[in-house]
Order: C-alpha cells, then sequence, then structure tokens
C-alpha cells in the first residue's frame, strides 16, 4: 500500500519545462546560438539537476569559465526572475491538482524540486496547493540526499514509498533510496527511459490513480 509519495514538479505536477527550457537558452543565446543549443540538449536530458550545478557546469563546459559562488547566485537569481510567472501559470499536468486535493489527508506528499526551496514554496503558494505537502524541498541540496533525509527523518518505511518524477535524477534518487519510480512519461523522456525496465509509467493523473490503485 502506497503511504508516502515524494513529487517532483516541473513536468510532473505542472506542466512547466518548456518554462525553464526557454530562459536557459535565452540566458545563453548572447555567446551564439551553438552554445545555447548545447545548453539546451543537455538541460532537456539531465532534468532534476538543480540550476546551480547547471550554471557551474555550462559556462566551464562551453565558455571555459570558472564560476565563482556569488556569480552561480546572481545567475540563479537571474533564471529565477524569467521563469517564475512562467511556472506559477503554466498548465497542470492533467489531474494533478485533483489528486493532490483529494489525497492530502490520506497520503503523506512531498516535493523534491531541483528547484531553490524558497522559490519551490512560494510557487506551491500562488498555484493553491502548498497545503497539500508535508514538506517541500529543493536545491541546492540534491534530491538523493533529500529522499534519504525524509525517510529517516519521518521513520517512512520504503515498501510504502514511491517517487514520482520526470528525470534520471528522480529515477537515481529513488533507486538509490530503494523506493519504487513512476516516471511521468513524454515525448522528450521516452527515449532516455527506453532501455528502463523496472519503472511504472503514467501520462497524466487518471492513468496514475489506475497504476497505483488510488481510488
Amino acid at each position: 500500500m502506497i503511504k508516502n509519495i515524494f513529487f517532483d514538479f516541473d513536468g510532473v505536477i505542472a506542466d512547466s519545462v518548456n518554462v525553464k527550457t526557454n530562459a536557459f537558452e535565452k540566458m545563453y543565446l548572447p555567446f551564439g546560438i551553438d552554445i545555447a543549443k548545447g545548453v539546451v540538449k543537455h538541460h532537456k536530458e539531465n532534468g532534476g539537476m538543480s540550476r546551480f550545478e547547471k550554471f557551474k557546469l555550462y559556462h566551464k563546459k562551453f565558455l571555459k569559465i570558472d564560476l565563482s559562488e556569488n556569480e552561480i547566485y546572481n545567475l540563479s537569481k537571474q533564471f529565477s526572475q524569467l521563469v517564475k510567472d512562467g511556472v506559477i501559470n503554466s498548465p497542470e499536468v492533467h489531474g494533478s491538482h485533483k489528486f493532490l486535493e483529494e489525497f492530502k489527508d490520506r497520503i503523506n506528499m512531498y516535493v523534491i524540486t531541483g528547484t531553490p526551496t524558497d522559490e519551490s514554496i512560494n510557487i506551491c503558494k500562488a498555484r493553491g496547493i502548498y497545503s497539500c505537502f508535508k514538506g517541500i524541498y529543493g536545491s541546492p541540496q540534491t534530491k538523493v540526499n533529500w529522499v534519504k533525509h525524509i525517510l529517516n527523518e519521518f521513520d517512512l518505511k520504503t515498501v510504502e514509498t514511491i517517487f514520482v518524477g520526470d528525470a534520471m535524477a528522480d529515477y537515481e534518487a529513488a533507486i538509490d533510496n530503494n523506493i519504487s519510480f513512476y516516471l511521468r512519461e513524454n515525448y522528450e523522456n521516452k527515449v532516455l527511459f527506453s532501455k528502463i525496465s523496472d519503472i511504472v509509467r503514467f501520462n497524466d493523473f487518471i492513468d496514475f490513480r489506475e497504476k497505483t490503485q488510488l481510488k
């Protein structure tokens, strides 16, 4: 029986992945189209990785620049300004809000995301779903570490807990902590997960209810 669910946010609860893809492209276009394309390609293949890690990697790999912590912070702040309204106003993954409202008092639900914690909290409040979660956990801490922390902090049983995500970082966080992974499948991650068989796949929350048998 599922008693605890860890949710990624972008692409799982909100259909907001493209908002962040467009923001990365916009920030790196001044350095050239080829660099922007390289950044977008990596971003799409590594959803769930925090923006702090991505800026450090992209500047080093594509621009041969080692960023200071302060420079990473400033780029992340600029990124937040570009994406916040877009994420708040993005459409839900079909059926997600209804599911959250219906199960908030029956299942322990948490958000574990690559977005900074404070920003994620504000987004959930603005979308009217903040009260559905027992906690919201974001970067700079990794998803693997957050899953481990929550399992230990609240003494959750792994056999009663699942991670619902759409990125390899979500899958790795689940596998590293010995919990089941449910993939919200889309056209971008379908190929990425094509060779992984030990996961449950769903398209929207109508499908998710059937796969989990949560009524």
